[in-house]
Parts: structure tokens; sequence; C-alpha cells
């Protein structure tokens, strides 16, 4: 089964800030944002097969991830060029959000 990517243009605002409005999908984000590509069992230690799955989908669906079939397994990468193109800043001033909250003792919201 080849994962749904929508085309940069099909990327849409409320779908990538409802992607990156839950916590998990917001630390996979940063993961990514620092990591590069990864394999997909290497971000989310300690979650289920189901849940990890649901999450990719959503990153995936709604332009935030590019996810790709290696072997047995699959490999994320953050679509950094196409969310810089379509929303200039957008993601750097999140993930610059996540870090303060992070360093600054914030409580996650589920």
């Amino acid at each position: 089964m080849i994962p749904h990517h929508p085309t940069r243009d099909q990327i849409r605002i409320e779908n990538v800030l409802s992607s990156l409005g839950h916590p998990m999908r917001l630390a996979v984000a940063r993961a990514l944002a620092t990591g590069g590509e990864q394999n997909c069992g290497s971000i989310l230690e300690g979650v289920s097969k189901s849940t990890m799955t649901h999450h990719w989908r959503v990153l995936r669906d709604s332009g935030v991830i590019w996810q790709r079939p290696s072997g047995r397994e699959n490999l994320l990468s953050l679509r950094r060029e196409d969310l810089d193109i379509r929303y200039p800043g957008l993601l750097d001033a999140i993930l610059a959000g996540a870090g303060t909250d992070e360093r600054s003792g914030s409580p996650a919201s589920a």
C-alpha cells in the first residue's frame, strides 16, 4: 500500500496545526527536525504499534512528514521545504515554541 502524501499545494494550515497540536506528534516533528530521516520505530519508544501508526498517518496526511518504505519498516522525514515554502516561518515558530515550553517546564496538554 502506498501512503497518501498531499502535494505541496494540498497542504492546509488547519491540518498542519491540528496535527502538531498533539504533544506526541509535536515530539515526532521535533525529533525529525533535529535528526533528519529516521526509522519509525526509533522515535516513539514504549508506544504501541497501532498508536504509532495512527500518529504517522495524521502527520503524513496533513503534509508534515514524508513516509517511505525501507525493507520491513518505514523511514520518516520532516517536509520542511514544503512547509517553509507554503507557510514561511510557521514550522520554525512552532518548534521554537515547543522548545521554550520544554525548557520552562510548561506541562503539555493531552
